[in-house]
């Protein structure tokens, strides 16, 4: 079976096919280039994590459906929210210290956030993720996750090497550890991502089984 996941974001498909293919075994997922569709970037004009989803779900099922290629679409936005920063950045995750809606590194978006969170405490923080599986046009299903921890304490660059983004900024207290302190499987186990992705894969698998 193959789902496509509106996503140009290669550690994202990474993330996502190992998490659905724990459940649906065989599943192929594949991301708007290997339909020969380049710099898949639609514009997320939603004012909430699973309005952009949604869009990026359908536009590339119109994209796709141009094609003749058929197959469910699942698309996700998530972002990093910070109780002291007033849930900023929030749905602007991506974008955060860039000028006219453009983008700059990880290091930089991270060093950005460090600076203006400062002293500030509570630190509690949270990644969300909404995920659509999207059937047609208006038959889909939506989830959305959290991943609770804090932002690390003030002097301190990041932890770890691992994942992707915002995570060496946010610790998991239970954990002991930062998100890219993880491991490729401790992550998807706990993640938000990973958790919308098994509730997706559930349903995914129901729908192999009819």
């Amino acid at each position: 079976m193959i789902i496509w996941f509106a996503t140009g974001n290669a550690h994202k498909k990474q993330e996502l096919a190992a998490i659905l293919a724990a459940a649906v075994p065989g599943l192929d997922v594949k991301i708007p280039r290997d339909a020969g569709i380049a710099d898949f970037d639609p514009d997320e004009t939603g004012s909430s994590f699973y309005e952009n989803a949604l869009i990026k779900a359908r536009e590339l099922r119109r994209l796709l459906d141009a094609k003749g290629i058929a197959g469910p679409v699942v698309a996700d936005d998530s972002g990093l929210c910070v109780d002291a920063l007033g849930g900023r950045p929030g749905i602007l995750s991506a974008r955060y210290g860039g000028l006219d809606g453009g983008k700059i590194g990880a290091a930089e978006r991270n060093a950005l956030l460090l600076a203006e969170i400062g002293e500030r405490q509570p630190r509690n923080a949270r990644f969300v993720c909404a995920m659509v599986l999207l059937r047609g046009a208006d038959r889909f299903c939506l989830v959305q996750e959290t991943l609770e921890g804090e932002i690390i304490g003030r002097g301190e660059t990041g932890r770890g090497r691992g994942g992707f983004g915002y995570d060496p900024v946010l610790y998991l207290p239970e954990q002991g550890k930062t998100v890219a302190e993880l491991s490729e499987e401790e992550k998807n186990r706990i993640s938000h991502r990973g958790k919308a992705g098994r509730v997706i894969a559930g349903i995914l698998e129901l729908s192999c089984q009819k």
